[in-house]
């Protein structure tokens, strides 16, 4: 089921990409893993996946030491709330940070990075739909953070990344989000989900947190 999934995936992907002119290969395929067994995983990895995305430290210490072992040359993304408390777990087992959201958890990765002399990629999340349950930098200081983290504290920001409001049209919020980027030339973007990626990759995302439609719905 899963390499069926994958493979429709992939097809849709391509007729996006050649409908807006986008080259496929800048394309990426986050595996959201969240809840999924090992084998499920494995399965997955078989199929041609190669970047997976997983929200809870925990969750992830528990799978991934032992995968990560056996298969060191996937990547593996931190895509949930990030407690600056938790962010020693995540250079240990993580490649990159999908959802840095505030100057405190900006400040205890470069403290790492310099204790652990290892670079951690990041991607900055925006409060795209200001919605006050969400994580994720407010519009208003979007600028402003972008800066600090490139400028003040020299992080590797790869780019934004964003959920916008369920129920809603996710385009306009696709758009805006690929406008902050490039107005403060940041070339990466980590949008859409199961249900919206054909859209995002149509408004320039890069990567894609797919979900549900590789692993099927979660009990």
């Amino acid at each position: 089921m899963i390499e069926r999934n994958l493979l429709s995936i992939k097809n849709n992907i391509s007729k996006v990409c050649n409908n807006y002119q986008r080259n496929i290969d800048d394309i990426n395929i986050v595996a959201v893993s969240k809840t999924i067994s090992i084998e499920k995983i494995e399965e997955a990895i078989r199929a041609g996946v190669k970047v997976f995305g997983e929200n809870y430290i925990q969750e992830a210490k528990e799978k991934w030491t032992i995968l990560k072992s056996k298969y060191p040359d996937l990547k593996l993304h931190f895509i949930g709330h990030l407690q600056s408390n938790k962010v020693k777990d995540a250079f240990g087992l993580f490649d990159c940070i999908q959802s840095v959201d505030s100057e405190n958890l900006a400040k205890e990765i470069l403290k790492l990075q310099i204790k652990m002399q290892k670079i951690m990629p990041i991607f900055i999340q925006v409060n795209i739909g200001s919605e006050q349950q969400k994580s994720g930098v407010n519009l208003k200081n979007i600028h402003e953070f972008i800066k600090y983290c490139c400028l003040d504290l020299g992080l590797e920001v790869r780019g934004l990344m964003a959920i916008p409001p369920a129920d809603h049209n996710p385009s306009p919020y696709f758009a805006l989000l690929h406008k902050i980027a490039k107005e403060n030339n940041l070339k990466e973007l980590s949008m859409g989900m199961s249900a919206d990626y054909e859209y995002a990759i149509a408004l320039g995302s890069n990567y894609v947190r797919i979900g549900t439609a590789i692993f099927g719905s979660r009990s």
